[in-house]
């Protein structure tokens, strides 16, 4: 398992979702088909929300495939679903999903329900023909079992013995107390967005009534009406009745924003039902609304399994079509996740997605792991993922997302494919403000901080540079780079690292680092995942990676600052060999025929190792209770002379039966179906190489260990379990306790991917010649780029001879990856993958060889040029043969301006509450600089964006009377130099964008022209004369031009028509001069009724285009990118110097800890030395 297993602690069971819902479709164009994957999906807020926003004209199909290891989470969510289609009464479906306890009415609707579900799911077939098999589809057969088990547990909980019954009664209300006894939590507030301190109090008595009541209504009739329980809050992957979340309130998935900012005093608990209760009834019905035309029916696909297992499962089909690659569903179960031929053969169910969105999984299976996992799902190059954070464990939660790669943003997106998008644009339109606000004012009573990543290609917010070969990477440098993120994963194994970084903090600071040592979410199979994307990705033949696997060794067998590694170093090889990417000579074969292998025939590689732990074993955990906390679990096998480390160890419940022969062994597994409930022994399993039990020492005197793994965190258990931490170990020869099975192999690659390095894009052939695929150049520490590197070969005869005879290419950056060389009349673009610094570009002229590099170093991170030269780009792409054009803002979230509330603007507390909000989007480094505008130049922050946001804050402040008076509805954007106007923006609503928790300025652009004032001469003066003049320093009109494609496509309601200017002129904008309109003409005069209402819009409405103006806010961890300069690192051995680093006395571009190191490196150094 590529995640590290944890003895379970108490599981916590989330049948009502934890962040307010979002639309998934947001960074998607509204007229493309999409399929989504929702990895971790939890209840159906964000599917119903998503159809909900699709906006009411829409035809297209969204295709949900929802992934979790709860089959209760999938039984609810299929159940709510089925309830939907089928019409039932909504107060009805809303009692059955949200009250733990139901009336009588109420519970026979779910009983009747879930008995209808059981009959339908006997069988694959019984489905896919059933009245649901259409909408809602099960990816494998064990999803479809596993929803049939909780829907008759549903369905026959009443029927139960009268003692079983009590028992569940009773643990329900035993939990219950246990809850109402504890602190209130207080995540469901930020479900008010900026409003979330105004929030606190009334959601404290929200939870308090619906854990004491059971019901999610304040109604006297319902809570004396509701006296049964809810058995789809009682069955789960934990203890039956007793494993909700404590948490768990029903306003939380909800919007709360309009609610307490239009509120006169503090809303009523009978406010808060009756706003959450509308929203949910107008979501079923946008899903109903869709699912009753064939030509919009969402597909909602269930899928059974663990995050990663399920995307590890959806990729090998995608490079094999093999529907099971012999992995089980998740921890501590057996069933194989096997994808249905039927759904994904004959159907063709997706397996690349457009939108992946993996909820806050990192908080649970680390960062790094999802981002392996599901970046090779995303369709290239216009697809999105999402991913999510509410638990920090750093001292600083602002800045924590920074380490959570071990790897610098920049190569890590050049190796993967994606990156950040605020990272690369500098800002967001999703509000965290509310988040950094509590965070301050609780900083040491709250361990969460929400936190949303949009990430894209690095390239694909420039639509020239979308086709390209990946790039390519110098062999020693790429092995440099992946041993010390190897280096960043592994070195808490050693304590000494733990004391060097914690051994001077605080007491309360320590006991918290001790603590967080326990989370370990990487083993080996982490890394070697990784390195199998990127080997993919990078598509590398076996020499070059060859050549970068010994660089990465010899670097690794240098580095003796990782005493635990040479433990764990087997199960790395094991792992490399197991996924096709490495054969060390340690592990090969032959082996001799002794011990478990005396009888067989052919001895892999490798081999898996079966342990039976008795269950008395586990009572080191289990008589702790709470106490045990969740320690991570590894296994080891060790004889007189060895001792070897495994981490990716699968468990469960159950009894392994020997079957086969001696020669030919394998195991019969038997799942106790009452897990750690039940009686059966605890069943370990990992990978192995077979050098180990055989060819070292003698396997009679090998033992395999369940243990522990050391860390801080677990020293407590020292005392009963020992310094081993070995919780059981038995003889490798014990035939009852130990069973040894030949290792199947992973399938191979049969298929080819989509061809990143087809012919096509191998060589692009341009007016100057073919341009080799970009090369990437590290810094000298291997943690950086240094620069992006294009060669162009000069092979038009008349470029060539210009050149020969001394004439020098010009350059130009053409956009922001492309840049643009000129030589002898002929011009050539050359796309680089990732945005870049053009103005510190350098040539490379070979006139002999024939051949212009271009140099060129990364932006992002608030560096120069890059998105810079249009931070809104809208990307335009052709649908389908009709040439319909699908645009799309691409750093900014789409959004339906008729779903989102109004504000209220006679509010006594909008000023308040709106006030700090919209001033909280300059960054402290802004705010400074709009203070001191005469720093702009020294300065490394954007001036342009800070001045352009000043620009928007006036917007809002006005349009909404918090500052200068009354609100204002018409503005002039004025050139402040010259005080020329050529825009109006006309405000008609200012509303709530509560997905994404800020304002949003429902308003109309009027592009002006000579041509427009002179045909309404008369009336202009009327338009303008009540205007509020925005002045804009020099540079801000350019960015607003760039800026109002970006805010028209984001609410659109219509299509771009043929004769669209967009395709025309290849452009967007079209233009940024004065007095020229840089928006197309299809959306003028459409979506304006509002305008038509007021008599001295009216005239101008056939001419004006509604846009949706946001403010822009600043992203929280960038400031805090940049590494260390001085934390340079030997280049073999990659220490920090003994004492000092020296620089090789011939290059100077690389260090080296010591006269020992140098000597080694020479032989592979001198060839580059002074090059």
């Amino acid at each position: 398992m590529a995640h590290s297993l944890f003895w379970p602690g108490k599981y916590f069971f989330y049948p009502i979702g934890n962040t307010s819902a979002i639309s998934l479709t947001r960074d998607f164009p509204p007229s493309v088909p999409a399929s989504l994957l929702l990895l971790g999906c939890g209840d159906p807020r964000n599917v119903l929300y998503t159809t909900f926003c699709e906006p009411a004209h829409a035809n297209r199909k969204l295709d949900f495939t929802c992934c979790d290891w709860d089959g209760g989470i999938l039984a609810r969510n299929a159940l709510l679903f089925s309830m939907i289609l089928d019409k039932i009464p909504q107060e009805t479906i809303w009692n059955v999903f949200f009250h733990m306890k139901l009336d009588k009415d109420s519970h026979a609707v779910l009983v009747r329900q879930s008995q209808k579900l059981a009959s339908f799911a006997e069988s694959e077939p019984t489905w896919r023909t059933s009245e649901y098999g259409s909408l809602l589809r099960v990816s494998t057969p064990q999803t479809l079992t596993e929803l049939r088990r909780h829907w008759l547990l549903y369905a026959e909980m009443e029927q139960l013995p009268a003692l079983r019954h009590k028992a569940i009664l009773a643990a329900f209300n035993k939990h219950r107390n246990s809850v109402l006894g504890g602190q209130t939590p207080t995540a469901a507030a930020r479900s008010a967005g900026p409003l979330m301190t105004s929030a606190f109090a009334v959601c404290d008595e929200v939870f308090r009534g619906y854990w004491k009541n059971g019901v999610a209504s304040t109604s006297p009739q319902t809570i004396s009406a509701a006296t049964l329980l809810n058995p789809t809050f009682v069955y789960s992957r934990g203890e039956d009745a007793c494993s909700t979340h404590y948490g768990l309130t029903p306003i939380t998935p909800f919007h709360l924003d309009a609610l307490f900012a239009k509120a006169k005093g503090e809303p009523t608990l009978s406010d808060v039902y009756k706003h959450i209760i509308s929203q949910f009834n107008g979501w079923c019905d946008a899903f109903s609304r869709l699912a009753s035309s064939e030509a919009t029916a969402p597909i909602v696909r269930f899928l059974w399994g663990d995050a990663l297992t399920a995307a590890q499962c959806l990729r090998a089909f995608t490079l094999t079509e093999t529907l099971d690659i012999g992995t089980p569903v998740s921890q501590w179960k057996t069933q194989l996740l096997q994808l249905s031929g039927e759904e994904y053969i004959e159907s063709s169910a997706p397996t690349k997605f457009n939108i992946v969105d993996t909820s806050n999984l990192s908080d649970h299976l680390g960062l790094l792991n999802i981002l392996i996992a599901a970046a090779p799902l995303v369709s290239a190059p216009s697809g999105v993922l999402y991913t999510e954070s509410l638990l920090y464990r750093a001292e600083d939660a602002t800045k924590e997302f920074n380490d959570a790669l071990h790897a610098d943003f920049a190569v890590f997106a050049l190796l993967t494919g994606i990156c950040p998008v605020d990272y690369l644009s500098g800002f967001t339109t999703r509000s965290n403000v509310h988040e950094l606000m509590a965070y301050m004012a609780l900083k040491n009573n709250s361990q969460q901080f929400h936190q949303v990543t949009t990430w894209r290609a690095p390239s694909s917010g420039d639509s020239g540079a979308l086709l390209q070969r990946v790039p390519t990477f110098d062999s020693r440098h790429l092995a440099t780079f992946l041993y010390d993120m190897y280096h960043s994963l592994f070195e808490q194994e050693d304590s000494k690292h733990f004391w060097r970084i914690h051994g001077d903090k605080s007491r309360d600071d320590l006991m918290r680092a001790i603590g967080s040592t326990s989370i370990t979410h990487h083993t080996r199979e982490t890394f070697v995942l990784l390195l199998k994307l990127v080997k993919g990705r990078l598509a590398l033949g076996a020499p070059e990676w060859a050549s970068v696997m010994d660089w990465f060794f010899m670097i690794h067998d240098a580095d003796r600052s990782l005493p635990m590694d040479a433990n764990n170093r087997n199960d790395l090889w094991a792992h490399l060999f197991r996924h096709g990417l490495y054969t060390a000579a340690y592990i090969r074969p032959p082996f001799p025929p002794l011990g478990p292998f005396a009888s067989w025939q052919d001895i892999p590689v490798l081999v898996r190792i079966v342990l039976v732990i008795p269950r008395e074993h586990l009572a080191i955990f289990e008589s702790r209770g709470k106490d045990a906390g969740t320690p991570p679990l590894i296994c080891y096998v060790e004889g007189k002379a060895t001792h070897n480390i495994f981490s990716s160890v699968h468990v469960a419940y159950g009894r392994a039966v020997r079957m086969g022969t001696r020669g030919r062994p394998w195991v019969r597994f038997e799942e106790d179906s009452r897990g750690r409930e039940g009686e059966s022994p605890l069943v370990a399993s990992f990978v192995m190489p077979s050098h180990l039990l055989v060819c070292l020492e003698k396997p009679e005197g090998i033992r395999v260990h369940l243990a522990l793994r050391s860390l801080p965190a677990t020293v407590s258990y020292i005392e009963k379990l020992g310094l081993s931490l070995s919780v059981f170990s038995a003889p490798l020869m014990d035939p009852d306790l130990v069973h040894v099975l030949p290792e199947q192999p992973l399938p191979s690659r049969a298929l080819q991917e989509e061809p990143v390095n087809s012919p096509e894009l191998s060589l692009r052939q341009g007016t100057i010649g073919t341009a080799n695929a970009v090369s990437v150049e590290l810094d000298e520490q291997c943690e950086q780029v240094s620069v992006l590197v294009s060669r162009i070969l000069v092979q038009d005869s008349g470029v060539r001879e210009a050149f020969q005879k001394g004439v020098s290419p010009e350059i130009r950056q053409a956009s922001s990856c492309v840049m643009r060389v000129s030589l002898s009349g002929r011009s050539q673009d050359v796309a680089f993958p990732f945005p870049v610094i053009g103005s510190l570009n350098r040539m490379r002229l070979a006139r002999k060889s024939l051949y212009i590099e271009v140099l060129v170093p990364l932006s992002g991170g608030l560096k120069a040029d890059g998105m810079r030269l249009n931070l809104f780009p809208v990307l335009s792409s052709s649908q389908d043969a009709s040439q319909i054009r699908a645009t799309l803002p691409w750093g900014i979230h789409r959004l339906d301006l008729s779903t989102q509330p109004r504000l209220n603007l006679k509010a006594k507390s909008l000023k308040k509450w709106l006030d700090p909000h919209l001033g909280a989007s300059l960054s402290a480094s802004e705010r400074s600089l709009v203070k001191k505008p005469e720093k702009a130049s020294s300065s490394g922050t954007y001036a342009i964006l800070a001045f352009l946001k000043q620009t928007l804050h006036a917007i809002f402040v006005r349009a909404t009377g918090i500052q200068q008076g009354a609100p204002a509805r018409v503005f002039n954007l004025t050139d402040e130099a010259t005080h020329n106007c050529d825009t109006i923006i006309l405000v008609n609503e200012v509303r709530h964008d509560v997905a994404c928790h800020t304002v949003v300025c429902d308003a109309f652009v009027l592009p002006l022209t000579p041509r427009l004032i002179e045909r309404n001469k008369r009336a202009f003066p009327g338009l303008v004369g009540n205007g509020q003049a925005i002045k804009a320093p020099p540079g801000v009109i350019t960015a607003w031009k760039q800026l109002l494609p970006a805010l028209v496509e984001r609410c659109r309601t219509w299509e771009h028509g043929p004769n669209c200017e967009y395709v025309a002129t290849g452009c967007v904008p079209l233009t940024v001069e004065m007095e020229h309109v840089p928006i197309c003409s299809c959306g003028a005069g459409k979506d304006v009724e509002e305008m038509k209402k007021d008599p001295a819009w009216r005239v101008f409405a056939p001419h004006a285009t509604r846009i949706a103006i946001s403010p822009l806010f600043a992203v929280s961890y960038l400031e805090r990118v940049a590494r260390d300069p001085e934390a340079h690192r030997c280049a073999l051995c990659r220490g920090r110097g003994k004492p000092k680093l020296k620089a090789c006395t011939g290059c100077k571009k690389i260090r080296y800890c010591s006269e020992a190191c140098q000597k080694a490196d020479w032989k592979a150094h001198k060839l580059k030395c002074n090059t």
